[in-house]
């Protein structure tokens, strides 16, 4: 009986080890979702292929909406304004907008869009850094119509979102290639 507790003792004290190693930190699996998109069919004066993976919910005012991607806990603030030769004011305030993320910003990048074809014109904002939006654009015909819109996250910003983030933008980026008129 002695022996087997001193067997017994001695497992424990050979078991026992001070060389821990922690585990690396890690971050939640995240599944994305396969891109397809469908043209939108709202009474607005434009059009543009969103994926299939958001909803497009309207907003109170005509021509309002939030194109949300639930499972990305992402929303696209979208805004249709007529221009009454106010296109620089409209102009002005979405750059005004845009650039009051860049006390947060690493650094805002600046990408003018020209569709001479479909006589679409306008700039995106790319936010590098952690800030509350990640994309911000603006897209105009220059004579009759405005569209704006602002990519933001229902969650607090961190650098686990990038893959998130990187995939919304390529979506946003989609939007405005696929954007028209309809006169």
């Amino acid at each position: 009986m002695k022996l087997s507790r001193l067997i017994l003792f001695a497992f424990f004290l050979v078991s026992c080890n001070d060389n821990y190693t922690p585990k690396p930190r890690a971050f939640f699996k995240i599944d994305l979702p396969n891109k397809h998109n469908v043209e939108i069919d709202i009474a607005c004066p434009f059009v543009f292929e969103m994926p299939t993976y958001s909803v497009l919910e309207r907003k109170q005012h005509e021509c309002f909406y939030n194109l949300n991607f639930p499972k990305q806990n992402g929303i696209l603030h979208i805004t249709y304004l007529p221009l009454n030769n106010n296109l620089l004011e409209h102009t002005e305030e979405s750059r005004r907008l845009a650039f009051n993320h860049d006390v947060m910003a690493d650094a805002i990048i600046e990408q003018v869009y020209i569709n001479e074809e479909n006589k679409v014109y306008g700039m995106l904002y790319d936010y590098d850094g952690v800030t509350a939006t990640s994309t911000q654009f603006y897209l105009t015909d220059s004579i009759n119509h405005f569209f704006r819109g602002a990519l933001y996250f229902n969650t607090q910003i961190s650098d686990s979102l990038l893959p998130v983030n990187n995939f919304l933008k390529h979506d946003i980026k989609h939007i405005i290639e696929s954007f028209r008129w309809i006169n």
